[in-house]
């Protein structure tokens, strides 16, 4: 099989996994040779993952699985002059010019990481997204995932190959960037945070839940031209989340209560709207179809995966 974005945070724990469990033949699509990469995998590099680039010969030959990674990822501040287009370029077209090309040279399956963006930016409390959900994306990153899975299924139509779209919720875990980051190092300096009055829910994924997902993606019969959600299957409100980060690194949890219209009101002013809202709103997820279909229950709690974040497991 080949993994693109081998060297991703994604994944690099993805190759790790199938490379040490020694039941997989691994080749990893890079751009540019690794040292991250183990010296077992055997290296793709590709000049990039856009729609012209030639995935036949070396990269494919002999390949029965594609696991699809590589991304131009959502930036809280897009500096792009057209980020759709940009989006789409990638996101979209790339996507669509692998499969194309990896369903003519004979690969059995396609693993697609999309996002929960396909389905919206955020829920009702009490009522998750679910896989069955029209969708709703919201932002170009959203959108160019929704289309990518579009052309997917048509070319799993089409052609036979077998697709599986997998949207995940926030990923964390040792290496983790972005939000969780943030939250994670204003935990660790013991500031206080105006959160303590928020009651919503967010459904996380721990990189081990969604490497052992994607595992199980691989060869499940009944996974064939299916579309999952995955999550850590327990939703948490945003002060819980702190209290378990503090607790996973043997911090006191300082949370006081304001109104949530002054956060969103003082997130505004300071160009931090996009994070307040995703501190203060809920957005949960559904995993029950990947459970009853798959079999599968996430193996790492929420508080192994916090404490293997900061290396205490």
């Amino acid at each position: 099989m080949i993994v693109t974005a081998a060297t991703g945070f994604v994944g690099k724990a993805l190759t790790d996994r199938l490379h040490n469990e020694a039941r997989f033949v691994v080749s990893a699509a890079v751009r540019f040779e690794s040292k991250v990469i183990d010296e077992g995998i055997k290296q793709c590099v590709l000049d990039d993952f856009v729609p012209g680039t030639d995935w036949g010969g070396v990269a494919l030959r002999g390949v029965e699985v594609v696991v699809h990674l590589a991304a131009r990822v959502h930036l809280m501040r897009d500096t792009a002059a057209d980020p759709l287009k940009e989006f789409l370029h990638i996101n979209t077209d790339g996507t669509l010019n692998l499969a194309r090309q990896a369903a003519a040279a004979g690969v059995d399956r396609f693993i697609y990481l999309s996002s929960i963006k396909v389905n919206g930016e955020a829920t009702h409390h009490g009522y998750p997204f679910t896989h069955n959900d029209l969708a709703a994306p919201q932002d170009p990153y959203g959108i160019s995932k929704h289309k990518a899975e579009v052309g997917l299924r048509k070319i799993a139509r089409t052609t036979g190959m077998q697709v599986v779209i997998i949207r995940p919720t926030l990923v964390y875990g040792k290496g983790a960037k972005g939000n969780f980051k943030s939250l994670m190092k204003l935990v660790a300096r013991g500031l206080p945070l105006p959160l303590a009055s928020i009651d919503n829910r967010r459904s996380l994924v721990g990189i081990d839940n969604l490497v052992d997902f994607i595992v199980m993606c691989l060869e499940h019969p009944d996974g064939a031209n299916e579309t999952f959600l995955v999550s850590d299957g327990e939703d948490l409100s945003t002060p819980d989340l702190i209290r378990r980060m503090a607790r996973a690194i043997n911090r006191p949890a300082r949370l006081l209560p304001m109104p949530k219209s002054l956060i969103m009101a003082g997130a505004i002013i300071l160009g931090k709207r996009e994070m307040a809202q995703r501190l203060c709103g809920s957005l949960q997820v559904d995993i029950s179809k990947s459970r009853t279909l798959l079999g599968w229950n996430p193996p790492v709690s929420v508080d192994e995966g916090l404490r293997r974040v900061v290396g205490r497991d």
